[in-house]
């Protein structure tokens, strides 16, 4: 009955679920949810997308409580991809799927976190030139890790193309970025990470006091956290209706990329500089995989370096930060006679 209703229901564009190219292991059909429901539910379901409410967006355990979280983005990148989907009748069910699942292979601390491990594995690898070792780190590769292996989520094709390949990093968006390399719906969100952190990166950085305000220059995109996301997404809308891929306007393109190299230069790149936390976490990091990386220290089911990756890259800011204390900091002792 679902599937039906697609076909009947959305863009010619869209990815229909009965045209899913399926699972890497076939399972039966469900009358009541299409395959990407299913996927949205086994994302939403699992253990490593409960730990990103504990998992750094920017700021490192702060002392507010409304700074974002890895789960937040996560929310907040959701339904704007859905709020575009829904307008263009692609398949809303596909994109919360990518969106649910696109950071869940994110490790502690952010984007320093990110940082440390690769780094960790490069001075790993020239430590031991013989060894296989990993090329790096890159948290969507580990996304995709985590739903094909760690957790087994056994997802659609279409979900794990979206999620293998949402990011951007600090790249300009392009025309191209709205062009379905696997489907619309993984353009979509694509374009609404990066959405979603400009906006939200903005507000904490201004509540954090890092910033006062954006440039003048922005005005065009809006006046508030909330005009800004209006403006974007109607953008995306406006220019996508009907056509085969998810287009933005010039301006509104090199608004968003100079709105972005701004936040790089007085957001992302000075905040390590004027909070001494930064490069701490990424010690700990360090600190964590080189420890597990020895033998006998990993838990059981965890074997070698790419165990040592896969469980710390899983850990919370807080479960690191226990555990760095339990193996490299002295701890009270009560004598035994």
């Amino acid at each position: 009955m679902s599937e039906e209703r697609e076909l009947s229901m959305l863009s010619p564009f869209a990815a229909k679920a009965v045209e899913s190219a399926g699972r890497p292991i076939e399972i039966p059909h469900d009358p009541v949810r299409t395959c990407f429901q299913r996927d949205r539910d086994r994302v939403l379901h699992s253990k490593p997308f409960r730990r990103l409410k504990h998992k750094t967006q920017v700021f490192i355990d702060p002392a507010g409580d409304h700074y974002r979280t890895r789960m937040t983005h996560t929310l907040e990148v959701s339904q704007i991809a859905r709020t575009v989907g829904r307008a263009l009748r692609l398949n809303e069910d596909l994109i919360e799927a990518i969106a649910l699942g696109h950071d869940i292979g994110h490790p502690p601390f952010g984007h320093a976190g990110e940082s440390a491990l690769d780094e960790a594995i490069q001075e790993y690898r020239g430590l031991h030139p013989m060894e296989d070792v990993p090329v790096g780190f890159r948290h969507y590769e580990q996304s995709l890790r985590i739903v094909d292996i760690l957790e087994n989520l056994n997802l659609t094709h279409e979900t794990r193309a979206g999620i293998d390949g949402h990011s951007k990093g600090r790249k300009d968006l392009t025309a191209h970025d709205g062009e379905p390399t696997s489907t619309l719906e993984a353009a979509v969100v694509r374009i609404s990470d990066r959405v979603a952190y400009l906006n939200h990166d903005i507000d904490d950085a201004t509540r954090s006091g890092i910033i006062s305000a954006i440039p003048s220059r922005f005005d065009v995109l809006g006046a508030s956290h909330s005009e800004r996301i209006g403006t974007m997404v109607r953008d995306v809308i406006e220019n996508s209706l009907e056509k085969p891929a998810v287009i933005m306007s010039e301006g509104l393109l090199a608004a968003m990329n100079d709105l972005k190299e701004w936040l790089f230069d007085h957001v992302y790149l000075r905040y390590p500089q004027i909070y001494p936390d930064i490069p701490k976490a990424k010690s700990l990091v360090r600190e964590l995989l080189f420890y597990y990386a020895e033998p006998g220290n990993l838990p059981a089911g965890y074997l070698g370096l790419q165990g040592a990756i896969d469980y710390v890259a899983g850990m919370t800011d807080r479960f690191a930060i226990e555990t760095y204390e339990q193996i490299r900091l002295p701890r009270a002792w009560k004598p035994t006679f």
